[in-house]
């Protein structure tokens, strides 16, 4: 049998292919590790402030710290709106061994109740465990003490303060200073869109209505922040760096307290109860405007009734809001700004203002008053004058003093919609006041292009005949006929009502800064003399409609009653109040100035469904009057108290 052949092996090829792949692989891992290599280079070097940046997004955190508000005082210095301190109960759960149990021990001691277990219980689960949860809210000096002695017992539960703003003042401050509250996500929105949402980061709450929202700005402040070092779980462990927040400017406001509660308690019925023997108050339903008719400077601003700011600073109950949404006295408006009424008779010196400019009546002008007027050439129903039987012989003067309606209808007819919109217009009537606070209405200026686009009807003579005393379609705000009031006043200089004074900054002021408008020109000195002589009788002549209320005044000033209407009457109707259901009854509006000869103060006030403006509103009138100008001078403290000494003052 023949033997197989063994091959021999070829060693040198073998090497050959060992060598070359060796050479390979080498080559390969060169390749990879110059590849990581340069990788590391880029990473280590290149891009070593991107990657240690971000480290320190991971290791250092940015936490904002909130500024404390700025206080807002009177002209006198006393304090309107400060932050105090309130108290929370917060759990950390994480330094809780048995939460249960602290909850069972927590309810003997501090009363907690079901609802705030289950508001805890919902605010835990968005919070990390080393972060305090609070359980209980505005604890009182009784609970903090209370809880700081029994604080042994229960690790990981502590009483922790914040500031809160508060309104000593309460109610009668309301819709001027508004309030703060929560922000809530149509805040956010508008952070965002006004690129200010950084400065809210630490910011739980902000200005919603009145002086705190429009001057918001310089009441929040600048917030600050803190670089704080954190470990994975992120857990501070040391502060690296502290910015401190600037706080919000304090501001003075031209409000008088004093008056502004004077004057609140004018609309204010109190009586005893026959049963009880109890007092029961009553808010009467109106408001009251008070103005330095030299600046524009509102001195007092009542609308009433009112509400307690504080229940919203820390969050209203749904109850109790839907309360206030529902009372049917209207808490919520601010009816000396959004209170919309038709301005009656006290538009009467303002439209003989215009009608003597417009050479349609003279100072020899004298029209006979039969107690009724028809417009020329027509069949329509008459327009009545409240005198049913009329006034006689009317010049001007005589129309402002009587409150003549024939003559002021003679007038409209001969001005005409157009004229009258116009000359309106030029007294602030139909547009904003330019007060800083942004609740505010235009209210209405009727127009032919306004009742076209309202009601698709051409404009009507027979409309504008009710307008020229003040009815019809036209409609006001109280602080539109206090502002006509101070431009026929400082005959046709124009000025915006303004609540601010002054900021304080540190221990200097800045003074507060307003638009100028352009004023009534074209007017002779001479008109105005006459309206305001006009007003002038009607406080004190023979037959003037608020010389009732005047008699034995001890100063000289000048008014204007009006009686608007809630509904119209038929031709032959006659008005009875008695008869009356009350939200029926006629609004009281009422305008004056005092002193005559250099006016200080102008008053101008609507008070609803009262009745007659002379006998209703007039008396109110001259109490401010005799509040303001007959008590003892005291030395004007508002040219001396400034930054620090206002603390002083408020106290």
């Amino acid at each position: 049998m023949r033997q197989k052949r063994t091959q021999i092996r070829d060693h040198r090829a073998e090497s050959a292919l060992f060598f070359r792949r060796a050479l390979v692989s080498f080559i390969g891992i060169l390749a990879l590790v110059g590849l990581l290599l340069t990788n590391l280079y880029h990473i280590q070097v290149s891009q070593h402030d991107d990657y240690q940046t971000r480290s320190n997004d991971n290791r250092i955190k940015i936490v904002p710290v909130s500024p404390n508000r700025g206080l807002i005082y009177d002209r006198n210095g006393i304090l309107l709106a400060e932050n105090r301190p309130v108290y929370s109960l917060e759990i950390t759960t994480e330094k809780v061994d048995d939460l249960e149990d602290t909850f069972t021990r927590l309810r003997e001691l501090m009363a907690i109740t079901d609802e705030n277990i289950a508001r805890f219980r919902k605010e835990r689960r968005r919070t990390r465990r080393f972060k305090s949860v609070p359980i209980l809210n505005q604890l009182s000096e009784q609970q903090v003490a209370l809880f700081s002695v029994n604080q042994h017992n229960f690790p990981g539960v502590e009483v922790k303060a914040y500031l809160k703003r508060y309104y000593p003042y309460g109610d009668a401050m309301t819709h001027v200073l508004g309030y703060v509250a929560k922000i809530n996500d149509r805040d956010l929105q508008r952070l965002e869109r006004e690129e200010k949402v950084s400065n809210y980061k630490a910011t739980r709450d902000m200005g919603k209505l009145g002086i705190e929202k429009y001057y918001e700005d310089l009441l929040h402040g600048t917030s600050g922040y803190q670089e704080v070092e954190v470990n994975s779980r992120g857990r501070v462990i040391r502060t690296l760096k502290y910015v401190p927040p600037i706080p919000g400017k304090d501001i003075r406001l031209n409000l008088d307290i004093e008056l502004q509660l004077y004057v609140k308690e004018l609309l204010t019925e109190r009586m005893l109860d026959p049963d009880t023997g109890e007092e029961i108050i009553k808010y009467k339903r109106g408001s009251v405007v008070v103005l330095d008719p030299r600046d524009s400077s509102i001195l007092a601003m009542i609308s009433s009734p009112s509400y307690d700011p504080n229940l919203f600073v820390h969050g209203i109950s749904s109850k109790k809001y839907r309360e206030l949404l529902n009372d049917k006295n209207r808490p919520l408006v601010n009816r000396v700004t959004l209170g919309i009424y038709p301005p009656a008779s006290t538009i009467k010196p303002m439209m003989a203002v215009a009608a003597l400019s417009e050479g349609v009546i003279t100072t020899r002008t004298i029209r006979n008053d039969p107690g009724y007027w028809k417009i020329p050439n027509s069949n329509s129903r008459p327009f009545r004058d409240w005198k049913r039987w009329g006034h006689g012989k009317v010049n001007i003067s005589k129309a402002i003093e009587e409150s003549v309606d024939t003559f002021f209808y003679q007038v409209a007819y001969d001005l005409g919609i157009d004229r009258i919109s116009d000359w309106m217009s030029r007294f602030g009537y139909g547009d904003y006041t330019g007060i800083d606070i942004h609740e505010e209405s235009k209210a209405n200026m009727p127009t032919r292009e306004w009742k076209q686009a309202r009601f698709r009807q051409p404009w009507y003579q027979g409309d504008t005949i009710p307008v020229g005393i003040g009815q019809g379609y036209w409609t006001a705000t109280p602080l539109q006929i206090a502002k006509a009031t101070t431009v026929l006043v400082n005959n046709g200089i124009v000025r915006a009502p303004h609540l601010l004074k002054d900021i304080i900054d540190n221990d200097a002021t800045v003074p507060a800064k307003f638009d100028e408008y352009p004023p009534i020109t074209n007017v002779d000195q001479k008109y105005w003399d006459i309206a305001k002589n006009g007003m002038y009788r009607v406080l004190f002549g023979t037959r003037g409609t608020a010389r009732r209320a005047f008699y034995g005044a001890e100063y000289k000033a000048g008014g204007k009653s009006g009686s608007a209407q809630v509904f119209g009457l038929a031709e032959d109707q006659k008005y009875n109040a008695e008869e009356l259901e009350e939200h029926l009854r006629d609004h009281a509006l009422f305008t004056a100035f005092a002193p005559y000869e250099k006016p200080e103060i102008v008053v101008s006030m609507v008070l609803e469904n009262a009745g007659g403006g002379s006998s209703n509103g007039g008396p109110v009138a001259r109490k401010i009057f005799d509040h303001i100008l007959l008590k003892p001078k005291l030395p004007d403290q508002s040219q001396t108290v400034t930054g620090a000494k206002l603390a002083e003052v408020s106290q």
